[in-house]
């Protein structure tokens, strides 16, 4: 394993004790104990992968993520000791793939890691989800990672589009939010329903022609989302 992670965190002991169990899995780790800092070694090393912390001095870590995603699509787990569950929310509508609540365990942030590049190398590979789906004016080209209205490209970060993949490919289909964040995480998953929900709000802000009045994905009242098979795939 050649993938090199950037773990941003202003804590050293929360630094040190990720870097340690990273290194032992086969990772190379940088580190980096402000936002400016991080986004500067990121800009030179370009890491595989970001774990960062919501809570930094200066520049937080809602920023840095905001401004990695305007440069990149690396995957991003979120670290955070805020219990307040919009701070979660913001950073997954911001593009971050994952998060962990602090105190956490580090064999739980190497088992995240490794589950979101698994994900990351069956998109960007296609490996077992060759081809196009079509619905409509949308197309997701599952094996260049994707997606466009109308002929225009439409920019979704890795976990919108997995999304939305799960159920264009099951149109008709009505999944729970615990399924689709099994679906997501690829393991066992403690996550909380409200990230699906942020998911949802950010795909149909990009997608539908109102979102307010969605024509892709519809809401299953008290059981969770489908995609409308009456679009046509």
């Amino acid at each position: 394993m050649n993938e090199s992670v950037l773990v941003v965190d202003d804590e050293p002991k929360i630094t040190k004790l990720a870097q340690d169990y990273l290194e032992r899995n086969g990772f190379h780790v940088l580190t980096a104990g402000d936002g400016q800092t991080a986004l500067t070694l990121f800009r030179h090393e370009r890491p595989d992968f970001v774990v960062l912390d919501l809570n930094l001095p200066g520049m937080d870590g809602l920023d840095v993520a905001r401004t990695l995603r305007k440069e990149s699509d690396v995957p991003i787990i979120m670290l955070t000791a805020r219990v307040d569950e919009t701070d979660r929310l913001i950073g997954l509508e911001l593009g971050a793939d994952d998060y962990i609540t602090k105190p956490f365990s580090p064999r739980e942030l190497v088992a995240r890691v490794r589950a979101v590049l698994r994900r990351t190398r069956a998109s960007a590979g296609g490996e077992r989800r060759p081809g196009l789906v079509r619905a409509g004016d949308l197309e997701l080209d599952l094996n260049g990672h994707r997606a466009s209205l109308a002929g225009q490209p439409v920019h979704l970060t890795r976990s919108e589009f997995n999304l939305l993949v799960v159920l264009a490919q099951n149109p008709g289909q009505t999944f729970t939010r615990e399924q689709l964040l099994d679906r997501l995480h690829g393991i066992v998953y403690e996550g909380f329903d409200r990230s699906v929900d942020s998911h949802i709000k950010n795909l149909r802000r990009k997608i539908e022609p109102d979102p307010l009045a969605p024509v892709y994905i519809l809401t299953v009242y008290g059981v969770g989302y489908k995609f409308n098979d009456e679009v046509g795939l």
